[in-house]
């Protein structure tokens, strides 16, 4: 039981060498913000898009020009896609190009809590991150066994285990590429006070894996919290390297980026405390029970407007 408890000597020990890390590793694309003037970069994620149409009976993939193009026209620099292979970043890059997005930031699924897949999953991360670098990619974004989002399945100890140990060897892997891992999670991983969410903490080197704070999942995933998810803050604030913004009231999510049930003025705050201004990404999604009056670009609009003005001390 001793190895899995962290004494208070080695946590402020990882909060610093986290600052270290943070600092090494997004201080290109600070300086690049930097040479870009005052304009805040803001970019969106993929799956948002696809819910949005998917309300409309669309596909948002079935015609990438297409929706790119939207993308640009809601006022986004940037987009991170959900890529599945090194094929797909090949057919996004003109695409980007053509429509003026950059994508510094890059998702993909892995499964790493299996010791007998966990190898061939870091390898497929590798293959699509190398092609990702070529277009300016700086983010490696993951989410290990997104196949239980949503599903009954708890990990066990053994299995944060492997996993842990393999989020770490993919940072690895990837720093000596010159790209940043960062780990994601939704509501799942905060199940059983949180074990999988703070493992995979705890149980890896700040200067390997980094966190992507998915403000509304933590919130959601601990029961509606905003004390949960200033907590989380308080404790891997120096390893935030980006940042999914999704807002809700009472606990649905709206319809675009605004006023609710998360202080994001208060999140901006506290970043700005800390020093930390990490890759902005909007993820604002719409579910069932979401209110539904205007089409994907003008929500979309709306949302960077907002976000600009919220985060506007970050450009």
């Amino acid at each position: 039981m001793l190895e899995d408890m962290i004494s208070r000597r080695s946590f402020v020990r990882n909060v610093a060498l986290a600052g270290g890390a943070f600092a090494a590793g997004i201080g290109k694309t600070q300086a690049r913000r930097q040479r870009g003037g005052d304009r805040l970069h803001l970019a969106c994620n993929q799956y948002p898009w696809t819910t949005f149409y998917g309300r409309e009976n669309r596909d948002f993939n079935a015609d990438l020009d297409k929706g790119l193009g939207e993308v640009a026209a809601s006022r986004m620099d940037g987009y991170e896609p959900l890529a599945n292979s090194p094929r797909e970043v090949e057919t996004l890059g003109p695409l980007l190009k053509k429509h003026g997005l950059e994508m510094r930031s890059l998702y993909v699924n892995s499964i790493l809590h299996e010791r007998d897949k966990a190898e061939a999953s870091i390898e497929a991360v590798l293959a699509i991150a190398r092609r990702a670098k070529e277009i300016g990619t700086e983010i490696i974004v993951t989410n290990p066994s997104p196949i239980r989002w949503g599903g009954p399945q708890n990990k066990d100890d053994a299995q944060l285990r492997v996993q842990a140990a393999s989020l770490e060897k993919l940072g690895r892997r990837l720093r000596e590429m010159g790209l940043i891992l960062s780990y994601h999670n939704h509501d799942i991983e905060l199940r059983n006070a949180a074990r999988e969410f703070h493992h995979m903490m705890v149980g890896t080197d700040p200067g390997l894996v980094t966190l992507c704070l998915d403000a509304h999942w933590i919130y959601r995933g601990a029961g509606n919290s905003q004390v949960a998810l200033f907590d989380v803050m308080k404790l891997y604030g120096q390893r935030i390297t980006e940042l999914h913004l999704r807002q809700s009231r009472d606990g649905v999510w709206t319809e675009t980026f605004g006023d609710g049930d998360i202080d994001y003025e208060a999140v901006a705050k506290h970043l700005l405390e800390i020093n930390v201004r990490p890759h902005l990404v909007l993820e604002q999604a719409v579910e069932t029970g979401s209110p539904k009056t205007m089409p994907p670009v003008e929500a979309f609009q709306k949302s960077s407007q907002y976000a600009r003005e919220i985060f506007a001390a970050f450009a």
